[in-house]
């Protein structure tokens, strides 16, 4: 049974890492957009408000699947002024009150807000309000709910992970350090 949940978690984090690095192309997608706007804008006078709207659809996808790729790796940023001193045990305990308080409630809230609206974007066909800008608006919205649901998934994995831990035949009262910092100032 354990190899099974250890197996399930893998393969989530399998997934979502491949996710991930599909979309971490949309940094230098972002990058390249902001060099042609930058250009264009202060070489040749002109300004182009479809590559404004770009830059923030794209930085916004980056972000959300971001937050995905970081909470599926644990990852994240924490105050760690108090967690560090704290045993590996102590932590999961932690972690497990996070998600199950925190995390999951915050998945489940926006995703039970962010389906009506990216449906009602669709049905009206919206678009940039602005001339020139970019159709489509309900692309951009239906990234919410997508990433909201894999950030879900990710965290059910993780959940799956710390009862292990926690109450798993082979759990280690100390409980391992999932990703000890690499240098002191991490």
């Amino acid at each position: 049974m354990a190899d099974e949940r250890r197996g399930l978690v893998f393969g989530v984090e399998s997934v979502l890492d491949r996710i991930g690095g599909w979309l971490s192309w949309v940094w230098l997608g972002l990058i390249a957009v902001i060099v042609i706007a930058v250009l264009l804008r202060f070489v040749f006078g002109i300004g182009r408000i479809e590559l404004e709207e770009l830059q923030w659809h794209l930085y916004a996808v980056g972000f959300l699947f971001g937050i995905v790729g970081c909470a599926s790796r644990d990852r994240h940023v924490r105050v760690d002024v108090i967690r560090e001193h704290l045993s590996g045990r102590s932590r999961d305990w932690i972690d497990l009150y996070g998600v199950l308080l925190f995390q999951l409630p915050l998945v489940i809230l926006v995703l039970w807000s962010a389906l009506p609206f990216v449906a009602e974007s669709f049905e009206v066909g919206e678009k940039s309000a602005s001339a020139g800008g970019l159709p489509y608006r309900w692309i951009l919205k239906a990234v919410l709910p997508i990433s909201f649901a894999l950030l879900g998934v990710a965290s059910l994995a993780r959940l799956v992970e710390l009862g292990h831990r926690l109450f798993g035949s082979g759990a280690d009262p100390e409980g391992p350090d999932r990703n000890p910092p690499s240098s002191p100032i991490e």
